[in-house]
């Protein structure tokens, strides 16, 4: 808890499907899945109804994953519905929520379209902390985003997984990125992982030829190139 796990790799290496598997969103041939040490792999009823409750993933357009036709605020607020939560405190935690992604609550009777992508991904963010889960998995959840408002993004998710004692599973293909916020990065390559290191390490003494080729074709931007 408290850590970002960061996954990089080309696209096609298996980055996605390893979060939606550890998500329980498709199957595993093999192998277990161990969330708050208990074996989730093969968890059905309310055993994967309570695994669902303690991980949330984050998607590359926040826009995609928000009902069109709701409200910010009560998207936010559905899973809290769902588990019987009455309406007063619901909209309580609602605007606590908006608070801490840096949203006012106002930003609540929005609805998706009318808000930047930035804000909608805060908007996600504040979905995914509401029943308080111990894994958050983001999918690549700022590269839809322009260079300032990613920064902006990883800093409000590394803040959010220490602050509320999360892991965070940050997936992306971004090493600079993940340079300012995970403690491990882990690199991926035709589904298996080949290498593992702190971010500075991985791109000062990379181990891996693979890990080797990336950086050296440029396929991880440096800080220096990056605008925080």
């Amino acid at each position: 808890r408290g850590e970002v796990l960061g996954i990089v790799g080309r696209s096609g290496c298996g980055k996605s499907t390893m979060a939606r598997i550890i998500a329980r969103l498709l199957d595993t041939d093999e192998g277990e899945i161990i969330l708050c040490g208990r074996d989730i792999t093969k968890a059905t009823g309310k055993a994967l109804g309570e695994a669902y409750e303690n991980m949330q993933m984050i998607f590359q357009v926040p826009e995609d994953s928000f009902n069109p036709r709701k409200t910010l605020g009560w998207s936010i607020g559905e899973a809290m519905r769902n588990r019987g939560y009455d309406k007063a405190s619901i909209e309580l935690r609602i605007d606590e929520l908006l608070t801490v992604v840096g949203l006012n609550p106002s930003y609540k009777y929005r609805y998706p379209h009318e808000v930047s992508g930035g804000e909608c991904q805060r908007a996600a963010i504040s979905r995914a902390i509401a029943l308080s889960p111990t894994l958050l998995i983001c999918d690549e959840a700022t590269s839809a985003l322009d260079v300032t408002v990613q920064a902006q993004i990883a800093a409000l998710l590394k803040q959010m997984t220490e602050e509320l004692s999360m892991a965070c599973l940050f997936i992306t293909h971004d090493l600079a990125l993940l340079q300012s916020i995970a403690d491990r990065v882990i690199v991926m390559a035709e589904g298996r992982i080949v290498e593992e290191n702190t971010p500075e390490n991985l791109i000062k003494n990379p181990v891996s030829q693979y890990t080797k080729e990336l950086i050296e074709a440029d396929f991880f931007r440096m800080p220096r190139d990056r605008i925080v």
